[in-house]
């Protein structure tokens, strides 16, 4: 099988990316127990309303839910692009797809 140079540059980039984003998240671990263990337990304050703002855990989901959304979204519409302008492409002689066909 055919190796593809843009497949392996990418794959390189993501792998690159996951072990930046496991070495910063060790990081933030490592901090966080040493900040846990020198600071003092503070009482909880109760804020008017607070039981109403979103879990952090939920504001992360809804901003990648909705981000997949748009990332589909554009997606498709490149797609489209792509078929509404497939006449204009240029085929295997060099000259339009349409005047090479008729």
């Amino acid at each position: 099988m055919a190796s593809n140079p843009a497949q392996e540059l990418q794959e390189e980039f993501l792998s690159t990316i996951r072990k930046s984003q496991d070495t910063v998240l060790d990081a933030i671990k490592t901090w966080a127990d040493a900040v846990q263990s020198i600071v003092p337990q503070t009482p909880s304050v109760q804020m008017p309303l607070a039981d109403k703002l979103p879990k952090p855990e939920e504001v992360v989901a809804t901003a990648y839910d909705f981000a997949q959304q748009l990332l589909a979204s554009q997606r498709r519409f490149a797609e489209e692009i792509l078929k509404a302008t497939s006449p204009l492409q240029l085929g295997v002689d060099g000259t339009p797809k349409a005047s090479a066909t008729s």
